[in-house]
């Protein structure tokens, strides 16, 4: 594509060329030009922003064989909103006089693996540029060797072009966003401890602040869409199955009050929604400035205890919103973060950002070993989680896409919001029920969404940490969820709160390390919370944090799927790559540090 501007953040290809005329350049002007369109084909048939649409991409407009040619593809580029560059090169070419210097934009190289001409000569050049000039940029070279007239992008490339430009988009999408806090700390939990230099500094982003006080505001003031709330109120009678109240009789409120309650939280769903990204209708309704919204990519809600002590809790607004649908229909997933817990709602983003799913916001409860399990209930765990299983299981809220009712391949899954049918929506309405809150913990009520997710999906926990005198390190572990006999599920989650949503996490072991067993993945966890998205995206987790500048801390990802910059390696090669990837962090620092 070679429009002249974008709205969308863009990926720039730049095709790279021997710059002598007189027979050198002519030759290869053809070829080097197929290499561009050819990536950016790749890119928009297999790579979707969060809204769904395709992934754009801008070619350069002649190929670059020399400076004067970078510096046009720089200023186009910088016209038309692109957020990340690949080059591509069949043969040499000049190396530091013509690659990408913009310090913000990830960038990669593709060296086409050919004995004609030696792209892979080009791409050892320009890389060791890179390098030299503290610009990290990752390195592309296919394993076979391919004739002059192959057009193919080979699968190996084609896994990198990809696993780059997915995390290169995340990372532009970021940029100028916010993160809104609503409300503050709960309950010392230290991730909703706002840290405000690790969002500019590392994401780009903003951070905005309300107090929760403006929920009430809003309520009261009926500064919300009262036609979407009538709506919304119709389609929770028809869709929304409340549950067993399992508080103590005298505990338990009047049906008056639980109607209230419904009331209540519907109204807070749409205005944390509102504070969020805005809604044009409240300026019809007078709102002007509430109209506008936070321009926030993520928020929080803090909760616990200045607001849940005596007003509706906010699981049913946080379960609602994160999932992949609501009253007007199936659409993209928000993060909401539960507690205000900033760093997971960061995690919750960049689960997001990769898989364009709903992600899923978990307490990591507890470990039960086999023979924990088997004094409990009188039975042996077998298949995947007989290692043992981590209970995943937050205070109330999940997003409902995590029952596994959607469909990839006839096993359950999570998936985009544009290939979920209307039926697999209604499959996840009905999977859940609503509960009364616990009124020990809640005292002003709410609704707790009960999930039990199923069994055989393969999910991705993570969690990001700030570390003082050290920074941002993210924690990934790889497994499956799984499903465990009825009565042992039953008498295990009974022993929580049998109104809150469930995942049982069965992480890949490897033997070594932190993954040595399942204790020792949850021993290693570094918070009480974290998050969960669909598939095995801990390669794409460790390409993004690499392009972020944030070392990965403890992973189960084959080392064949690490992909970072071609610098890392002069970090120090080692088993696992973890001290390597502290090293070359610690010294280029955040992406967005004034050093740059």
């Amino acid at each position: 594509m070679n429009t002249k501007s974008f709205s969308r953040i863009a990926i720039g290809i730049r095709p790279v060329i021997d710059g002598r005329t007189g027979g050198v350049r002519e030759e290869l002007e053809e070829q080097t030009m197929r290499m561009a369109h050819s990536v950016a084909s790749l890119i928009q048939h297999n790579l979707r922003y969060s809204d769904g649409a395709p992934v754009q991409c801008l070619i350069a407009d002649t190929c670059i064989g020399g400076v004067q040619e970078a510096r046009a593809a720089d200023e186009k580029f910088a016209r038309a909103n692109v957020g990340a560059t690949i080059s591509v090169t069949p043969c040499w070419a000049y190396g530091s006089e013509t690659i990408d210097l913009d310090p913000l934009r990830p960038k990669a190289i593709w060296g086409f693996n050919g004995s004609e001409r030696s792209g892979a000569v080009y791409l050892a050049a320009a890389l060791a540029a890179h390098n030299q000039k503290g610009l990290p940029a990752f390195g592309i070279y296919g394993q076979e060797v391919q004739d002059k007239d192959d057009d193919t992008i080979p699968d190996d490339v084609g896994r990198k072009l990809l696993q780059f430009a997915r995390s290169a988009i995340a990372v532009a999408e970021m940029r100028g966003k916010s993160y809104l806090s609503i409300g503050s700390v709960s309950m010392g939990i230290a991730g909703s401890i706002v840290n405000e230099d690790f969002f500019q500094s590392y994401l780009g982003m903003h951070n905005e602040y309300v107090d929760m006080s403006e929920i009430s505001r809003r309520i009261h003031l009926n500064i919300y869409d009262d036609e979407e709330y009538k709506k919304a109120q119709a389609w929770l009678q028809k869709h929304g199955k409340e549950g067993t109240d399992f508080n103590t009789p005298q505990m338990q409120l009047s049906r008056e009050k639980k109607d209230d309650i419904w009331r209540f939280v519907v109204k807070m769903t749409l205005i944390i929604r509102d504070l969020m990204v805005g809604n044009p209708k409240l300026a019809e309704l007078g709102f002007t400035e509430e109209a506008f919204g936070h321009h926030a990519l993520a928020g929080g809600f803090q909760g616990q205890r200045h607001w849940n002590d005596y007003l509706p809790n906010g699981d049913f607004s946080e379960a609602i919103l994160n999932s992949s649908f609501d009253w007007n229909g199936i659409r993209q997933p928000f993060v909401v973060a539960t507690e205000n817990d900033s760093l997971n709602a960061v995690t919750m983003l960049f689960g997001k950002l990769l898989t364009n799913t709903a992600q899923s916001f978990v307490d990591i409860r507890t470990f039960w070993s086999p023979e924990s399990v088997n004094r409990v209930t009188g039975v042996k765990l077998e298949g995947p989680a007989a290692g043992g299983v981590i209970h995943l299981k937050n205070s109330g809220s999940v997003a409902l896409d995590s029952s596994g009712e959607q469909m990839i391949g006839g096993k359950p899954s999570l998936k985009p919001f544009w290939d979920i049918t209307e039926e697999e929506m209604l499959r996840c309405l009905d999977a859940t029920t609503w509960h009364p809150a616990h009124q020990g913990y809640f005292r002003g009520g709410g609704f707790s969404s009960h999930v039990l997710s199923r069994g055989g999906m393969p999910i991705t926990l993570s969690r990001l940490n700030l570390i003082k005198g050290l920074g941002p390190v993210l924690q990934i572990a790889q497994g499956y969820t799984v499903d465990l006999p009825e009565q042992v599920h039953r008498m295990l989650d009974d022993r929580t709160d049998p109104a809150w949503p469930t995942a049982w996490f069965a992480p890949i072991i490897t033997g070594k390390g932190a993954f040595k067993d399942v204790y020792t993945v949850m021993n290693s966890w570094g918070a009480n919370h974290g998050s969960f998205s669909y598939g095995h995206i801990g390669a794409d987790l460790i390409t993004l944090a690499s392009m972020l500048r944030i070392p990965v801390t403890m992973h189960n990802v084959p080392e064949e799927q690490i992909f970072r910059p071609s610098a890392w390696l002069a970090f120090g090669i080692e088993e696992d790559y973890v001290g390597t990837d502290y090293r070359a962090c610690s010294t280029y620092g955040p992406l967005y540090s004034s050093r740059r």
